[in-house]
């Protein structure tokens, strides 16, 4: 099964608010979802993120591949940097 790890969005029409879930690829944006990693609020000012970094290294340990923007806030967040630096002690 491949695993990505996603944005779902939820929220109310144009003020959208996104949960950081980890969910198969082929299941849809709003589908089935595995867990829970995080939320992140774009609207507010500024932009809120809220991530469980143990268990987002666990994910991408286990071979979870982030999307796009959810690696660029991995990215701001510092959780990327820790990843590959893990991966580098091995």
């Amino acid at each position: 099964m491949a695993v990505k790890i996603r944005l779902k969005r939820m929220g109310a029409k144009k003020s959208p608010f996104y949960r950081i879930v980890v969910a198969d690829s082929r299941s849809p944006r709003d589908g089935r979802q595995l867990e829970t990693v995080g939320t992140y609020n774009p609207v507010s000012e500024p932009a809120e993120v809220k991530i469980d970094e143990e268990l987002a290294l666990k994910w991408l340990k286990d071979g979870a591949k982030p999307s796009d923007t959810v690696r660029n806030l991995f990215s701001k967040a510092g959780i990327m940097e820790k990843f590959h630096n893990e991966k580098l002690k091995k």
